[in-house]
């Protein structure tokens, strides 16, 4: 295979539209999906109750899929992360994965106002899909009071989407 695979990852808000983006990458790019809210509702279905049972769970899994990840881009197989890389810590572990393999990568930054996450979030409750733990108004503005957006400095190749 001459070109070299890339690392998809995400960054925008909760209900920015961040999955709907994956599913789209994924047929794009012939890559593979791997979903964080779909490995932790199978592996953790009663043990995520609160964000902090997320974080926990979510570092789990990471410590886990690493090295597959790693494994698959190297056989030169393109990878879409559906996982959160709202903070500069979430945007490390892509950076420590596509590094350590040489891989290539694009960050999809989804630009969404919190009024139009919120309108989402609600219409996205009422179907509640597979995995989704967190979906009300409050968890929302728990959870986007850590949202950083990415920087210049970090270096990253970043393909914007402006959502209205």
């Amino acid at each position: 295979m001459n070109q070299k695979p890339t690392l998809h990852f995400l960054c925008g808000k909760m209900a920015s539209g961040k999955s709907t983006l994956a599913k789209s990458l994924v047929k794009e790019n012939n890559a593979i999906l791997m979903a964080e809210d779909i490995w932790l509702s199978k592996l953790y279905p009663e043990e995520i109750n609160e964000f902090n049972d997320y974080i926990k769970y979510s570092r789990r899994l990471k410590s886990i899929l690493t090295q597959h990840i790693q494994d698959i881009l190297l056989q030169g197989i393109s990878i879409v992360l559906d996982f959160p890389g709202n903070t500069p810590s979430q945007r490390d572990w892509f950076r420590s994965i596509f590094e350590s393999v040489e891989a290539n990568h694009l960050l999809h930054y989804i630009i969404a106002s919190d009024k139009l996450c919120k309108q989402q979030l609600k219409i996205r409750s009422k179907d509640k899909p597979e995995g989704e733990k967190f979906t009300t108004e409050a968890e929302f503005e728990a959870i986007t009071k850590y949202f950083q957006p990415p920087t210049p400095e970090e270096g990253f190749n970043i393909k914007e989407y402006q959502k209205n």
